[in-house]
């Protein structure tokens, strides 16, 4: 089959193009071919691979902004070279012009996946979808939250006794909250000053009730994103605030003081939203991938519309690098390419993402969602079960922090991981002690990569004066095996838009896996059962219900002390 490379997407108009064959790994001659590479390096010392003259220019690359150092993968060029055609024989290149056009690459839902179309310029072409271009509604909505964004900086937008917005409240969970969260911490740099943004998202109503005690009625803007309006949190939350501000300033307070990004008009009739406060979101959105969607409309109030804008340029650029690099020189392909090595044929059960910069303490969370609730499945695409490993465990911390908690099992633990280094060149902090971390994540690559052998522990102990059974009691504990695998994503500095590449990286290195594991990365269909089970489970706890045997002494423990209102011992 000859696999054409994928068009522009901002040159010409686009319209969907038909959805590539399913190729699943039992059907990928590279498959087999990549399990005879494994066998062959998986004893290699990694310092022997290291030693390779060509290695930097093999499996270091730069683009968007961005720098992947792969060198301390367990890979030659051989088994790279296999890895980059076992992707071309999954169609990756057809895969990657489907998902950016518009086909219905979601296809247990009927949708397409167009999130990277919230990012396109405005002087982008047309993108039709079902024969209607989808770009006015994007710049729309773009006008939209800008004109909001502004306005409530400007201290234009008022709450209903006319006094200016001191604090924003976004309400929502998931993708409603993980990523806006996640890019607020990030770009802490970039606030606008004498705006407070929260969040609120867990059912259980601490956040809510923390926050009503700091939070002025009056100046308080809330944005509430659920694109179905539906969602048991976000509506819990939304109506205990809700109520919280219409005891105060009643439905002139709410229509002037909340804001909705959802699908469901009717909801927002009956909330009370105000027409004009209503910001689209559209079905081919997923809510992973909505952060460049008006559920950032949070993140553009924390930073000003300039900075959101350089987020989505920065998005766009990765999109743009994707839809054209060559496979081989292509960051999320590599990446990905790199995931599914370590998995599926090195054994490497998780994926440990570990920035050095703590203003992105919450991308691995955010990371989490995106690449376990996108491919963590059972089924191909056409729903036969899956005979091999799917969707990492993916985990993590910032450094150094994470280095005097788990770093013990990644060095010397029996439980072999993936580990992903990220940092800036400048940091977030003063410069010398960003040295300092920057030397902390290259000393532990090195020391994940080259260990600490037997015969160097011999001879450190030996230098401080231990011997025969003294130093063999202790040797075996001081041994770091090494040849543990890592790649450092390194850039200058964290900036928007920055951040915006570094999130579009993750995105389309998630998608790249799901083709080739045969997988749909856009539905989550294991995150609705347990909602679905949680109306019943309420009924057992409020005594309307009885509940089934099995769960009876959970449940019987459960209400037992909390209608006796003391601490259980």
């Amino acid at each position: 089959m000859t696999i054409r490379p994928p068009k522009s997407f901002l040159e010409f108009p686009v319209t969907p193009s038909p959805l590539p064959p399913l190729v699943t790994p039992e059907a990928n001659p590279m498959w087999q071919a990549l399990a005879r590479h494994a066998d062959r390096l998986r004893d290699t010392p990694l310092a022997d691979l290291r030693r390779s003259p060509d290695r930097d220019a093999l499996l270091c690359h730069q683009a968007a902004g961005l720098m992947l150092d792969a060198t301390r993968q367990r890979l030659d060029a051989e088994a790279l070279a296999a890895l980059v055609q076992l992707a071309e024989a999954a169609a990756l290149p057809a895969w990657i012009e489907a998902l950016t056009t518009g086909a219905e690459v979601n296809l247990t839902e009927g949708r397409a996946a167009l999130h990277t179309a919230l990012r396109r310029p405005a002087e982008a072409s047309a993108l039709l979808l079902d024969g209607r271009d989808v770009m006015p509604e994007i710049l729309a909505v773009r006008e939209q939250m800008r004109t909001l964004v502004e306005r409530v900086h400007s201290g234009a937008f008022t709450g209903w006794t006319g006094r200016a917005i001191t604090d924003v409240v976004n309400i929502g969970i998931g993708g409603s909250d993980l990523g806006p969260v996640m890019a607020v911490e990030a770009l802490h740099d970039y606030r606008q000053p004498g705006l407070g943004v929260h969040f609120v998202s867990n059912v259980d109503g601490v956040q809510a009730r923390d926050l009503q005690a700091q939070l002025d009625p009056e100046t308080t803007l809330f944005i509430l994103c659920s694109k179905s309006f539906t969602t048991q949190e976000t509506r819990v939350n939304a109506e205990a605030l809700r109520a919280w501000l219409h005891a105060r300033g009643g439905d002139e307070a709410v229509r002037r003081q909340f804001v909705a990004v959802s699908t469901n008009q009717a909801a927002m009739d009956a909330f009370g939203i105000a027409p004009e406060a209503r910001f689209t979101l559209w079905d081919w959105v997923g809510g992973r991938y909505s952060l460049w969607s008006a559920v950032g409309l949070s993140l553009a109030m924390a930073i000003g519309w300039e900075n959101f804008a350089a987020l989505l340029e920065g998005g766009g650029e990765m999109d743009r690098h994707f839809t054209s690099a060559p496979l081989a020189r292509n960051l999320p392909v590599l990446m990905a390419l790199l995931g599914v090595w370590n998995q599926n044929f090195l054994g490497c059960e998780s994926h440990v993402v570990l920035p050095y910069d703590q203003r992105l303490h919450r991308l691995p969370a955010y990371l989490q969602q995106l690449d376990m609730e996108s491919n963590g499945k059972r089924v191909t695409r056409d729903g036969q079960p899956v005979a091999w490993a799917t969707g990492a465990v993916l985990w993590g911390e910032p450094g150094s922090n994470a280095q005097h908690s788990f770093y013990q099992l990644l060095h010397q633990g029996t439980r072999a991981a993936h580990v992903e280094f990220i940092a800036p060149a400048e940091g977030s902090g003063p410069a010398e002690q960003h040295l300092l971390a920057l030397a902390n994540m290259l000393a532990q690559a090195e020391a994940l990569a080259g260990g600490y052998g037997t015969e160097a522990v011999r001879e450190e102990l030996t230098s401080k004066g231990l011997s025969g059974s003294d130093l063999d009691k202790l040797l075996f504990h001081k041994v770091h095996p090494g040849s543990r695998p890592s790649s450092l994503v390194l850039f200058r500095r964290l900036d928007p838009t920055t951040l915006g590449r570094l999130i579009a990286l993750h995105e389309h290195r998630v998608f790249t896996q799901s083709v080739l594991w045969g997988i749909n990365a856009f539905d989550q269909w294991g995150v609705e059962l347990g909602k679905k089970l949680a109306a019943g489970t309420a009924r057992w706890l409020s005594g309307q219900e009885a509940p089934p045997p099995e769960a009876a002494a959970a449940v019987g423990y459960l209400k037992s002390v909390r209608s006796a209102g003391v601490p259980s011992e």
